[in-house]
């Protein structure tokens, strides 16, 4: 294992599809990635424990740093939660930073949160039916990044940041969530794959494997490549 991160194998909304994470999985160390990143959605709504443990133990079997987080269907959050507590006991290259962070390779700072982020600073949180934060509390979730604000990083998000760029909707939090913090990259979920700048900050949507797509990410040279499995 390199000493930094350089190239990250990302992707997103799988879905429980099970035979497609199978599949990606053993595509995975052929592609001499320090890292892997998957973005909710993992699971259906009201999955259970038991559908998680299934998607973590697939993860886990590819002993790379992976780092993860849910996406508005993962509800009730507790079920993520549990499981991604139980994973991460007896597999520490694991990470949940679902308004949490860990670090990759080379003390690089991976942080992010999940779910809905809503602009409307009156929208009701939910984490039963749903995955629902205002956007208040993405900033107060986030702000021990201010403590760690010497430490490069990678910011992940279940919400795209509006941005022209990106040819679609998304949060205007989020994407001053990225300006202000200023990462390396941050991953986000989306329609389609793309990559755009945002302030100084280079924004990948790495596919969706629900439809057998990933991305390769070369953080030193700037480059992605498109994946897919078949």
């Amino acid at each position: 294992m390199r000493k930094t991160t350089r190239r990250i194998i990302a992707t997103s909304n799988p879905r429980n599809e099970l035979d497609k994470l199978e599949r990606f999985t053993k595509l995975i160390p052929d592609a001499d990635a320090d890292a892997l990143i998957i973005l909710g959605n993992l699971a259906p709504r009201q999955a259970k424990t038991r559908d998680y443990a299934r998607i973590f133990r697939l993860l886990a079997q590819i002993e790379l740093p992976t780092f993860y987080l849910p996406g508005p269907e993962d509800a009730p959050i507790e079920e993520y939660l549990r499981e991604a507590a139980n994973i991460e006991v007896v597999h520490p290259q694991m990470h949940s930073v679902h308004g949490s962070y860990a670090f990759a390779p080379g003390h690089l700072l991976v942080a992010g949160l999940g779910g809905e982020i809503a602009d409307d600073p009156d929208a009701t949180r939910e984490e039963r039916e749903q995955l629902r934060y205002p956007g208040w509390e993405a900033e107060y979730r986030l702000k021990i990044l201010w403590e760690l604000k010497d430490y490069p990083k990678l910011l992940l998000f279940a919400t795209p940041p509006a941005h022209k760029g990106l040819g679609e909707g998304g949060s205007q939090t989020v994407a001053e969530l990225i300006k202000t913090h200023n990462p390396k990259a941050a991953f986000v979920s989306g329609k389609e794959r793309k990559q755009e700048r945002l302030g100084d900050s280079w924004v990948i949507v790495p596919g969706s494997l629900a439809d057998g797509e990933f991305s390769l990410v070369d953080l030193h040279e700037g480059r992605v490549e498109a994946g897919a499995i078949s």
